[in-house]
């Protein structure tokens, strides 16, 4: 497999593919915000997770197949700010938590909680409801045919942590929410997309939780 994961704003994406779903990640903006765009190969029906930045390189990569939905996975403006922008230029629908989409100044067409699912194409996505960094963070997972596992975890899992939180309480919510929704899950080849920075996998992270919680972040 050619795809590393390792993405730098500015340069080039970087695409692979997981059963019926295309993925490609590229990096935008000052925060070097992680951008994800799903196709399904069958029906090329695409979604983006996360207009975080430079909608000219978002709707780049959308090109001429148009864009179904955009997902945003929380409230924080750096993971929206092409948003508007994006949505403009595709008409696409919009999808977020219930509980983070009031603090997005875009309007949120589909407003989803734990469990929910979303198509992309013949592909599912679930959500994954995980509070602590944000109220209403989601993680979205895909199953693809071989029985690997993608997860898009914004901010909420991160190589060597969890996302920040701003309270011991909000730690606590969001590393048990993690250690139960994610790893107790999900297996260890289980690949993870953060919102910012390389990718992982959950058994790559797995023998450090109890190091995570201990330090409290």
């Amino acid at each position: 497999m050619s795809y590393s994961g390792e993405v730098e704003v500015g340069g080039p994406s970087d695409t692979r593919e997981a059963g019926d779903l295309v993925i490609t990640k590229v990096a935008v903006g000052p925060m070097s915000n992680n951008a994800y765009l799903l196709r399904c190969a069958i029906t090329d029906e695409q979604v983006l997770i996360d207009a975080a930045n430079e909608p000219e390189t978002l709707l780049g990569l959308v090109g001429e197949a148009g864009l179904a939905r955009v997902m945003t996975t929380h409230l924080h403006p750096d993971h929206w700010q092409a948003l508007a922008a994006v949505v403009e230029g595709t008409a696409a629908e919009t999808v977020a938590s219930a509980i983070d989409a009031e603090h997005i100044p875009v309007a949120t067409n589909l407003e989803v909680a734990d469990g929910a699912r979303v198509r992309v194409g013949t592909c599912e996505l679930e959500v994954i409801g995980l509070v602590g960094h944000t109220p209403g963070s989601i993680a979205l997972a895909y199953n693809d045919p071989d029985g690997i596992v993608h997860l898009f975890t914004g901010d909420s899992l991160f190589p060597g942590g969890v996302g920040k939180t701003s309270s011991p309480e909000l730690f606590t919510s969001l590393i048990d929410d993690v250690e139960t929704k994610l790893f107790g899950r999900f297996g260890d080849d289980t690949w993870v997309y953060p919102g910012h920075g390389n990718d992982t996998t959950l058994g790559t992270e797995r023998p450090s939780l109890g190091e995570w919680r201990e330090r409290g972040w």
